[in-house]
Parts: C-alpha cells; sequence; structure tokens
C-alpha cells in the first residue's frame, strides 16, 4: 500500500469491517441531532432516483424523522421525497418502488425537462451549443436547484447522497447533486450501501440494479462502471486497503486527483490549490 493510497484511506473514512445496525443508527441519530441543534429547520428534502444511493438516505432520513415525531411530538416534523424526471424517466417504477420502501411523510414530483430545455435554448441563443455531457450536468444542477427551491419553501435542508466511493472518484455533478447541506451516508463504501439495505429489509432489485447517473442522452442508462473505468467492486477494496490490480490502482488515483476541485469549497488566495 503505497502513501497515497493511505492518505486517501483516511480522508475517506471507509472502515473495513462494518456492523450494518451500528452504522444505520449512526446516520439516523447525525441527521436527528442536526434538527435538534437547529430547530428552525423540519426536516429533509432528497431527490429519489430510484437506485441504491438516494433510497438508502431516503429511509436513514424517514426513520430519523419517524423517531423525532414519536419522541417529541411535533408533527411538523417532515421528509420530503421528489421524483425529478427528465421528462420520462426509463426506470420510473424503480423510483416507485423505491418511495414505496421509504414511506416518506410527503412525495412531490417536478419534470425539470422545461427548465433544462429553456436554459439550453438560452444558451444557443447566446452563441453556446451544449454538448450531450454538459446538458447532463445541467440536469443535475436543475434537480438541485429544485431541491433547494422546496426545501427553502418548507423550512428543511436537502441531503446528498455522496459515499466514500463516490467521493473519491468525484463521479458526482459540482453544485449539481454535489451540491447538499448533509451526507449521511459519507464513510461508507458502495458494498456497505447494500449491506445497510438489505438490513433494512430493501427490496433487492434497488440495491443489486446496475448504477447509472443516467443524464446523458446520447447514452441512456450508461453504467457508473463504464464510465468511471473501474468496478465498484475495485473502488471498494482499493477504499478498505485491499490489494487492487495495478490498472485499477492507477485508475482510481488518477480519477481521485483530476476530481479535488469537486472536494473543496471555493478556492481563495489562502488555498495552495492555485499556486
Amino acid at each position: 500500500m503505497d502513501e497515497l493510497q493511505k492518505s486517501i484511506m483516511e480522508r475517506m473514512r471507509v472502515q473495513a469491517v462494518i456492523d450494518p445496525r451500528e452504522e444505520i443508527r449512526k446516520s439516523v441519530d447525525f441527521l436527528k441531532s442536526y434538527l435538534k441543534k437547529y430547530p428552525f429547520f423540519k426536516g429533509f428534502v432528497l431527490g429519489i432516483s430510484g437506485g441504491q444511493d438516494s433510497t438508502l438516505t431516503g429511509k436513514l432520513a424517514q426513520l430519523a424523522i419517524d423517531e423525532l415525531r414519536e419522541e417529541t411530538g411535533n408533527q411538523d416534523y417532515k421528509f420530503i421525497a421528489v421524483r425529478l424526471p427528465y421528462g420520462v424517466q426509463k426506470d420510473a417504477a424503480d423510483v416507485d418502488d423505491a418511495i414505496h420502501f421509504i414511506k416518506p411523510t410527503q412525495a412531490l414530483t417536478v419534470n425539470i425537462k422545461p427548465a433544462v430545455d429553456a436554459s439550453e435554448a438560452s444558451l444557443k441563443e447566446a452563441g453556446i451549443t451544449l454538448s450531450d455531457f454538459v446538458k447532463g450536468n445541467e440536469k443535475a444542477r436543475e434537480r438541485m436547484k429544485a431541491q433547494y427551491s422546496i426545501a427553502a419553501m418548507e423550512n428543511c435542508v436537502v441531503l446528498g447522497t455522496d459515499h466514500s466511493a463516490e467521493n473519491l472518484t468525484g463521479f458526482y455533478t459540482k453544485y449539481g447533486d454535489g451540491g447538499a447541506d448533509l451526507v449521511p451516508i459519507f464513510r461508507l463504501n458502495k458494498r456497505q450501501g447494500k449491506m445497510l439495505l438489505k438490513e433494512l429489509g430493501c427490496p433487492e432489485h434497488l440495491y443489486l440494479k446496475t448504477p447509472t447517473a443516467d443524464l446523458e442522452d446520447d447514452r441512456p442508462q450508461l453504467s457508473d462502471e463504464s464510465a468511471l473505468g473501474v468496478t465498484y467492486e475495485e473502488i471498494d477494496d482499493y477504499l478498505e486497503g485491499k490489494e487492487v490490480s495495478e490498472h485499477a490502482r492507477k485508475t482510481i488515483e488518477m480519477l481521485y486527483q483530476k476530481s479535488e476541485h469537486k472536494r473543496h469549497m471555493p478556492i481563495t488566495i489562502f488555498d495552495d490549490f492555485w499556486k
């Protein structure tokens, strides 16, 4: 194990062995503690994609809300799950299944297609034609924009689904799904997230499905692993201090270094990044 791997492991906070029940408790208590400390907030907002990460984060949020309601008697506490399709979502049935599993206090649907298409058209009028990849980022940012608008009107905070395997690779849109107030599953890798969902009784097809960001029109349902060039098994092994192939190690470390700007707040003259 080289020094860079040790440094990344320390920063990502992944433990090689976990107790799923204990980790569920940690996340739920973390969410509850935040609302207790900042009582002007009354709950959480999260976009539900039908994939593993948002399903897990949403379920943990609702568990926290259920406990707060029971413990305090305050029924104002809420978790708002948001469907955020771009037109018609191909795996919409999985979104419905995830919401059925989570049983959120409230569920909303915001179709981001009109807003994204209007933005694309306005940019084109200004002489900027978006590539399919950049349009995908536009979708991610519109989704987060909608969540923050809902949160502002409902006195809530926005949750993020960033886990340590995703954080390491920078596989999220800056100021899109990478923009959130709380990230309750950071410290877990991908396989550990599956363990928590299994412990919570989640339908298997929601956490065994192929992970995909589904942002590009030209490559719908492109798998995360195809886009990254490395598997989550290899990323998880790396984060747990296990041996991985030379190709996997180089790919993971390249992705980490390339995405460092995403893990940093806006840079000032006091930071080292610009020197």
